[in-house]
């Protein structure tokens, strides 16, 4: 499913139009962003959680070298479903 699909559905269930509904998803991308880069956790109680993880740094390989490198330590997004959304999928 890409985001016009998404729109597209939520519009469906709701009983929007799509433009209301394009305006809803563009805005909770938004927000779960922001809140992400300020660090912040976004939970969203039976579906997950979407944190900011920090990731070591290591030492890599080139492949088309084959020379060592040095990977920085970064933060990155991740998502961790909740239960209900789970046990769904299971």
């Amino acid at each position: 499913m890409n985001k016009k699909t998404l729109v597209a559905e939520v519009a469906k269930k709701a009983g929007t139009t799509k433009k209301e509904a394009q305006k809803v998803v563009d805005a909770f991308i938004q927000t779960v962003s922001e809140a992400l880069a300020k660090g912040e956790k976004v939970r969203l109680v039976g579906f997950g959680s979407f944190v900011v993880k920090e990731r070591a740094a290591r030492k890599g390989v080139n492949p088309r070298t084959k020379k060592a490198i040095n990977i920085p330590a970064k933060k990155v997004p991740k998502f961790v479903p909740g239960k209900e959304l789970r046990e769904k999928v299971s």
